[in-house]
C-alpha cells in the first residue's frame, strides 16, 4: 500500500485570482494530498499587484491547510524538482489554452521527462474570467464581481484607494 502523500503544482501569475483559479485550486485539493499554488516570477513583465499582494489576495481566495502559496522565479521544471513532485496542473478554458499549454508542456518535458501535466477544464459558467478582464475592468471603472471573490474584490479597493 503506497502511503506516500501525493502533491501538485498549479503555477500561474494569479494578478489577481480569479474565481478561475479558486475553481482549479478545489479541484487540485480533490485529487491531491498537497497543494503548492506558485506565483511565477518573471522580472521581464510587469504585473498590475505586486507579488506581496498576490500570496494576500490567494490566501482570501481559498483557505484550506493543504494549500500553500510561494512565489518563484525560473521554470516550471525548476520548481517542480524544488518542490519534490512530478504532478503540475493547468487549466483549460478554450483551445487558445490548450494549444499553449500544450507548447509549454513540450518545452518542459525535454527539462524534467518524468513532469506529468494534468489539464482540468474551466468549470462552464466561468469560462469568460480572467486575470486580464479584472484589469481591464480596474481601468475602466467596471464592476469585477463576476471575475473574483468578495475577499479579493475588498482587498483590491482597499489597496486601490
Amino acid at each position: 500500500m503506497n502511503t506516500e502523500k501525493k502533491k501538485c503544482i498549479f503555477a500561474g501569475t494569479f494578478d489577481p485570482p480569479t474565481l478561475g483559479h479558486k475553481a482549479l485550486i478545489k479541484d487540485c485539493l480533490r485529487l491531491f494530498d498537497e497543494v503548492v499554488v506558485a506565483i511565477m516570477v518573471n522580472p521581464a513583465k510587469a504585473p498590475y499587484f505586486t507579488v506581496e499582494q498576490r500570496k494576500e489576495m490567494l490566501a482570501l481566495t481559498v483557505q484550506n491547510e493543504r494549500m500553500r502559496v510561494i512565489d518563484f522565479e525560473g521554470t516550471a521544471a525548476e520548481l517542480l524538482q524544488k518542490e519534490n513532485t512530478k504532478f503540475y496542473v493547468r487549466g483549460i478554458r478554450n483551445g487558445i489554452d490548450l494549444d499553449y499549454e500544450n507548447a509549454n508542456f513540450y518545452a518542459s518535458k525535454k527539462l524534467d521527462s518524468e513532469l506529468v501535466t494534468l489539464y482540468l477544464p474551466c468549470p462552464q459558467e466561468l469560462l469568460h474570467v480572467s486575470s486580464s478582464m479584472v484589469k481591464n475592468s480596474l481601468k475602466f471603472g467596471t464592476p469585477i464581481d463576476e471575475y473574483v471573490t468578495k475577499e479579493v474584490k475588498e482587498y483590491i479597493q482597499k489597496v486601490r484607494k
